[in-house]
């Protein structure tokens, strides 16, 4: 089972756009919100984020989990 808090992280990702306005609106620091998405990537066992360079988007499979989140 994935865990619910790193998927409300994913959730709120797809919402504000930026890892840095979810560490802000969650109270964690950037590098604690990445770590927690790339263990929600692990669990998951597919890519949610796509990566490029300091940005990162939802791949379709992220964008799916989100929808099954809410």
């Amino acid at each position: 089972m994935l865990d619910p808090r790193k998927l409300h992280l994913l959730r709120e990702l797809s919402r504000r756009g930026t890892i840095a306005a979810v560490a802000e609106a969650a109270a964690f620091t950037p590098s604690a919100v990445s770590q927690q998405l790339s263990a929600l990537e692990r669990e998951a066992g597919v890519p949610l984020l796509e990566r490029t360079g300091r940005t990162v988007t939802l791949t379709p499979a992220g964008w799916l989990l989100v929808g099954h989140a809410q």
